[in-house]
């Protein structure tokens, strides 16, 4: 998420993040990478998700690059959290997760990441390379075409304009 602009134009590939890649060999073959910054309120994470991010990782369909937990403070005050720090009462297992970082996330993306959150609540910031859409991203890359932009529409906003479309209908 390292640069200027909004969260969701953050995200680059750093040096210390692509030491010991290639051009020619692994960024070559890389999908399209995402990051999704997940808020629990009051920091109560039921970890419910949990098994289906490994399931998704098991598949091959994505892979984790990086995951954080942020902490906004009543105060404020944004921290990183320890992924051990949210296993305590032994019924989230997070450990599976432990060591999961590629090294594009800094300190500067802990507080950009904080600076959504609402005061007295976690995040979970995940960055992961879709594998799925790997094959058709090289063969895009090969035949000269570069992604200029992308996006997503938040399920919410999805659901809202369906609904209006429903009533205007």
């Amino acid at each position: 998420m390292k640069g200027n602009g909004p969260p969701s134009a953050r995200i680059s590939l750093t040096a210390e993040a692509t030491e010991g890649l290639t051009m020619s060999d692994d960024l070559d073959a890389m999908g399209p990478i995402d990051y999704l910054v997940i808020e629990f309120p009051g920091s109560r994470m039921t970890g419910e998700g949990v098994p289906l991010l490994v399931d998704l990782v098991d598949r091959g369909i994505i892979r984790i690059l990086d995951l954080i937990f942020v902490r906004k403070e009543l105060d404020g005050s944004v921290s990183g959290v320890a992924i051990a720090d949210f296993d305590s009462d032994g019924e989230l297992d997070f450990a599976v997760f432990e060591g999961a970082s590629s090294g594009l996330l800094d300190d500067e993306d802990v507080e950009h990441a904080g600076s959504v959150l609402e005061p007295g609540n976690s995040a979970a910031v995940l960055v992961y390379e879709n594998l799925w859409a790997a094959p058709l991203a090289v063969a895009l890359r090969h035949g000269g075409g570069q992604l200029v932009a992308s996006g997503r529409i938040h399920i919410q906003a999805a659901l809202a304009a369906l609904d209006a479309a429903e009533v205007n209908a």
